[in-house]
């Protein structure tokens, strides 16, 4: 595998990167963005937009940048964000675990039933809903994708703010009508292109994960060389400087599984694809871990303050950590395929 960037890849990145710094560089921006009404800018959301950022992965004929999940990792990296709604609460995370249902009438369909942690769900303008038009239950086949405008009779949402400073909602669907048209992509085959958008989050999540740990564990190196202690800077001190270069080994191997990841994303294997991306996240949840809880204790109390960003660097990476699947889970994925 070739994981050196091309010309055009190191230019996308240098201009997000230049745009992060712009807008998110001054913490109180960020924290000033998150109180707004959606939780986000709108009108940053809108220079994502015309950039060109929001339709990188999607193909040019459907109106997107045709990039792929490399040009997704870099933005995701120094980023780190239509709703999807499909992890319902009986599933855990089983993603063919689906007890919505769409039936047919003579108008089109009609859809019940619950979804949670649906991330921007109580701002999106439209719901990207999966639910069960056959099959038994958890099983695979039976599976399907209906666009559903998220103000539509029946649809209801409870919004609310997730630890880490973003939004989130339940979605509740009652007889909701929707036309035949709502219905995306195959009748009752929609489980592998779930499992392709899944696999390819991930990999984006990870990506996410690498960008924040990278900047809280700068920030703690910055702490230790200017917090003094007993007359010297702690950084003096040899058994924080190693516990320090451990936050950076875990960066860094997160690093490699999360470019592993970007490789596999679309491999035209699901399986293949599948192992690849739960071991990466295997390894990005245990260093995210470390160098978040790393990041807390080498600051002390003021790394737990809502004013300073290391909390709400180790808050993000918690919740990355739990996010369509936690260590546990994929680490039975991947020893179930071996």
């Amino acid at each position: 595998m070739d994981f050196h960037l091309s010309d055009e890849q190191r230019l996308l990145k240098d201009s997000v990167d230049r745009l992060i710094d712009d807008h998110y560089g001054d913490f109180a921006r960020r924290r000033a963005y998150a109180q707004e009404p959606f939780g986000y800018s709108a009108r940053l959301w809108a220079t994502f937009a015309d950039l060109g950022l929001l339709g990188l992965p999607f193909a040019e004929d459907a109106g997107g940048s045709g990039g792929g999940p490399v040009e997704t990792m870099i933005v995701m990296e120094a980023l780190g964000r239509v709703a999807f709604a499909h992890v319902e609460r009986q599933a855990r995370y089983d993603l063919h675990d689906v007890a919505a249902t769409a039936r047919r009438n003579a108008h089109g369909w009609v859809l019940d039933g619950e979804k949670g942690l649906v991330l921007h769900g109580d701002s999106a303008t439209h719901l990207l809903v999966s639910a069960r038009t056959g099959g038994a239950s958890r099983a695979a086949d039976g599976l399907s994708l209906f666009l559903l405008d998220a103000g539509a009779d029946g649809v209801s949402r409870r919004g609310y703010a997730t630890q880490d400073g973003m939004r989130a909602a339940e979605v509740s669907l009652v007889r909701v009508h929707a036309a035949e048209e709502a219905l995306v992509g195959p009748l009752g085959d929609a489980a592998p292109l779930i499992d392709a958008a899944v696999d390819a989050t991930l990999a984006a999540l990870c990506a996410e994960a690498v960008g924040a740990m990278a900047a809280v564990q700068a920030l703690t190196v910055d702490y230790l060389k200017q917090r003094k202690q007993f007359g010297a800077a702690i950084g003096s001190f040899q058994v924080l400087q190693h516990r320090a270069v451990d936050m950076l080994i875990a960066v860094e191997q997160a690093r490699s599984m999360a470019l592993y990841a970007a490789m596999m994303a679309d491999d035209p294997d699901p399986q293949a694809r599948r192992v690849a991306i739960a071991s990466a996240k295997v390894q990005v949840n245990r260093s995210a871990r470390l160098v978040g809880q790393e990041a807390i204790q080498l600051h002390g109390g003021i790394g737990m303050t809502m004013e300073y960003k290391a909390g709400h660097y180790s808050k993000r990476l918690a919740m990355i950590e739990t996010l369509f699947g936690d260590t546990e889970h994929h680490l039975r994925t991947v020893a179930r395929a071996m």
